[in-house]
């Protein structure tokens, strides 16, 4: 079997089209984060404060609240309960803040309602931790030495990293409209500093997006390279 590894055209047609996009959301996120972390919140609430007042207000008292090194490193732990937040946010009163530890206190939200994709996307870790490094290695082992069910199992193991890019857009726009809603409903924010709040959450929203499609350019281009090295034969 001989397969080709020339093929550049087809990469680049499908890689620079989701490369593109996926700088023009890392290029929204920055800015739109850069803008509001700069705008002060009307009642002086630091991200910290805002993450514990959501969480309270949903009896999510045995949620604890830590800060974590790093610029939007911010995540939400279901394992350990243990909402991270980055050091520009954890202490800081800005509109940014406010809707980045929103958003995380909308995935703790989740997971103490059983939120489907949540759960599924938590199971998802370990095959993906593994998959994503693992299976382009087994991949492309598997067409170096035309065994096609080691470059089939890579393939698969690599499919998992797109499913679960996939997977992770609905739970992120779900929690960032769980903030959205409580950030309103609670007073936490007012008038223009929503808008502020919708224009962070839907900035980082796009980068999942753009991450979904960067996952599946690179699996449909393995995918031509198996196929096409079959009908070679």
């Amino acid at each position: 079997m001989h397969y080709n590894f020339g093929n550049y055209g087809l990469y680049l047609l499908l890689s620079i089209p989701a490369l593109l996009l996926g700088l023009y959301a890392q290029s929204k996120v920055q800015s739109s984060y850069r803008k509001y972390s700069q705008i002060r919140i009307s009642n002086g609430m630091t991200g910290a404060e805002v993450a514990r007042k959501i969480l309270d207000l949903n009896n999510l008292q045995n949620v604890r609240i830590e800060q974590v090194r790093g610029t939007l490193s911010d995540h939400y732990d279901p394992r350990k309960k243990v909402l991270s937040l980055s050091q520009s946010v954890y202490g800081t009163s800005s509109i940014a803040s406010a809707g980045v530890a929103a958003h995380e206190a909308g995935h703790a939200i989740q997971h103490s309602k059983n939120y489907g994709p949540l759960s599924l996307r938590s199971l998802m870790v370990p095959s993906v931790q593994l998959g994503s490094w693992l299976g382009p290695i087994m991949f492309m082992a598997g067409l170096l030495l035309a065994i096609d069910n080691l470059a089939l199992i890579g393939l698969v193991l690599f499919a998992a990293t797109f499913v679960f890019a996939l997977v992770t857009i609905p739970v992120e726009r779900d929690a960032s409209k769980r903030a959205k809603n409580i950030l309103s409903s609670a007073g936490i924010v007012y008038g223009n500093e929503a808008i502020g709040v919708n224009t962070v959450l839907d900035a980082a929203a796009l980068t999942y997006v753009a991450g979904a499609v960067q996952a599946l350019s690179t699996l449909l281009y393995y995918l031509m390279l198996f196929t096409g090295g079959r009908r070679r034969r």
